[in-house]
């Protein structure tokens, strides 16, 4: 078997990195899914409403790494604190996700209500999406801040990464609601994937904290 030049060997574990990161955040019971699947339980402007929501993050995530990557890179110790503060925020995350594993809880989506027409549908999603504070923090700080501290030729592989998760997700989400609601409306489908989802969340956080130490 030829194995992958040195060049090449890199790419997918940041990419990987970058997927698994966007999609133990973005996956969750909260008012923008719900949004989603309403939308596409209903079959009512599904692919404005997906795309839109995976662009945004997609930008979100891009000015992040970039943003990040510019001030890291003049403030080698700020470099170090934000991976440390970002293991931080994982490791609680992932800790939040275990105690939720052990509730009982489901997301849910009516499809009464009236329908809405192709801008109205677009400016809830904007709204679910762009006034919802933690998405800055989840998407452009941390997201951000992890991205950034990868190697500079790296750092285009986990936007793609962290954006096709969003995308991937999003899709899922809007085009497979009919299948994938009685899915999520199982108590215990969501604890396991919170389980998934902290145990995950801690793993990255060691990762974090290893290359943290490492780069000192």
């Amino acid at each position: 078997m030829t194995s992958l030049p040195l060049s090449i060997s890199p790419v997918f574990p940041v990419f990987l990195q970058g997927l698994v990161l966007s999609l133990g955040l973005i996956v969750a019971i909260g008012a923008q899914n719900a949004f989603v699947l309403r939308q596409g339980l209903r079959r009512e402007h599904v692919g404005s409403v997906v795309l839109f929501c995976a662009l945004a993050d997609a930008v979100l995530i891009t000015a992040g790494v970039l943003g990040m990557a510019q001030a890291l890179g003049r403030h080698p110790a700020l470099a170090l604190a934000m991976a440390l503060a970002g293991a931080a925020f994982l490791a609680w995350y992932g800790w939040q996700a275990l105690l939720r594993a052990r509730r009982a809880s489901q997301l849910t989506a009516s499809q009464d209500g009236a329908g809405l027409s192709h801008g109205a549908a677009l400016a809830q999603a904007a709204a679910f999406t762009l006034l919802n504070p933690h998405v800055y923090l989840d998407t452009v700080l941390l997201v951000g801040s992890i991205g950034a501290q990868q190697p500079a030729g790296l750092q285009s592989w986990f936007v793609a990464g962290a954006s096709i998760a969003s995308l991937s997700w999003f899709a899922a989400l809007g085009f497979g609601a009919r299948w994938l609601a009685p899915l999520f409306a199982q108590p215990r489908a969501w604890q396991v994937l919170d389980g998934l989802i902290g145990a995950t969340m801690w793993l990255l956080a060691l990762l974090l904290v290893r290359h943290a130490l490492q780069s000192v």
